[in-house]
C-alpha cells in the first residue's frame, strides 16, 4: 500500500541574485525584512547601530545557506552611509533594493516623556535625523549605483502618523510625512532609469507589546509579517508598475473611526 505524502511547499525565490540593503536590521521590521529577503534568495546587507544584533542575524542567515553582510552604522552620518554603499558594491557588485526601515519615536528612544513642548533638542534632532535624514542620505548614496544599473527599488517606511499627524508625536509625524514626500520625488527622479520608490505606512504593529493597546477600527494591531510581506511584494517584479505611492497598513486607522 502506497503512503501519500504532502507536497513540499514551494517558496518563491523572487530575489535570487539580488542585493538588498536593510537599515534597522537589528530588530523588529528591519530584522524580519532582512530575513525574508534572504529566505527568497537575496544577498543582504544588514545595517544597524547594534553591532551584536546584526552580527548574530547575519550569522544565522549564513548558517541557513544565505549570503549576508553586517555593517554597524549610525545612519545620521553621511560618511558612514557612503561607506556602507561602497562596501556593499565591493562585496556583492550591485545594489538592487534599499529598504529604509530604521526609525522610532524619539520620546521613547531618547527617554523623553511629555509633549512636544517638553522635548529636549537631543530628542528633536534624533527624531529628524534617524527618521528622515538617514533615509535621504541612503537614497542619495545608492542612486548612482542604481542609475548605472538602470534599475533598483527604494522602499521607505513611514507611518500612519505621517498621514494623520498626532499631538503626542509631533517630530515623528513630521519626519514620516516627509518620508512620503521623499518617496514621490525619488520615484520621479528614478523613473527614467528604471528605479522605483514606494512607501509603506503602518499603523500599530506588534513589534512591541504596548502596540496592542493602540486601537484600530479592525480591532487589532498588525503582525510584523503583515507589514514585511507587503514590503517584499513592493520590492519584487510583481509590483513593477507601482512607484511613488504610499500604502497604509493600519486597519483603517487613518479613516478616523478608531476614536
Amino acid at each position: 500500500m502506497e503512503h501519500s505524502t504532502s507536497p513540499t511547499p514551494h517558496f518563491p525565490m523572487r530575489f535570487k541574485q539580488k542585493v538588498a540593503i536593510v537599515t534597522g536590521a537589528g530588530s523588529g521590521l528591519g530584522l524580519l525584512s532582512a530575513q525574508q529577503y534572504a529566505h527568497e534568495g537575496a544577498k543582504v546587507v544588514l545595517v544597524d547601530v547594534n553591532a551584536d544584533a546584526i552580527a548574530t542575524a547575519a550569522e544565522e542567515i549564513q548558517q541557513a545557506g544565505g549570503e549576508a553582510l553586517a555593517i554597524p552604522t549610525d545612519i545620521r552620518s553621511y560618511e558612514a552611509v557612503s561607506q556602507v554603499v561602497a562596501r556593499s558594491v565591493e562585496t556583492f557588485g550591485r545594489i538592487d533594493i534599499l529598504a529604509n526601515i530604521a526609525g522610532g519615536n524619539p520620546h521613547r528612544v531618547c527617554n523623553c516623556p511629555g509633549g512636544f513642548e517638553d522635548m529636549t533638542q537631543e530628542a528633536i534632532d534624533w527624531g529628524i535625523d534617524v527618521n528622515f535624514t538617514g533615509p535621504i542620505y541612503f537614497s542619495h548614496a545608492v542612486l548612482p549605483t542604481m542609475i548605472k544599473q538602470q534599475g533598483g527599488v527604494i522602499i521607505n517606511l513611514a507611518s500612519v502618523g505621517g498621514v494623520v499627524g498626532g499631538a503626542g508625536a509631533v517630530v515623528y509625524g513630521a519626519a514620516k510625512s516627509g518620508i512620503i514626500g521623499l518617496t514621490k520625488s525619488l520615484a520621479l527622479t528614478g523613473a527614467p532609469h528604471g528605479i522605483r520608490a514606494c512607501c509603506v505606512s503602518p499603523g500599530p504593529v506588534l513589534t512591541r507589546e504596548a502596540m496592542a493597546n493602540i486601537k484600530t477600527p479592525l480591532g487589532r494591531a498588525a503582525t510584523p509579517e503583515e507589514v514585511t510581506k507587503f514590503i517584499l511584494y513592493l520590492s519584487s517584479e510583481d509590483a513593477a508598475m507601482i512607484s511613488g505611492s504610499n500604502h497604509l497598513i493600519d486597519g483603517a486607522r487613518a479613516c478616523g473611526g478608531y476614536r
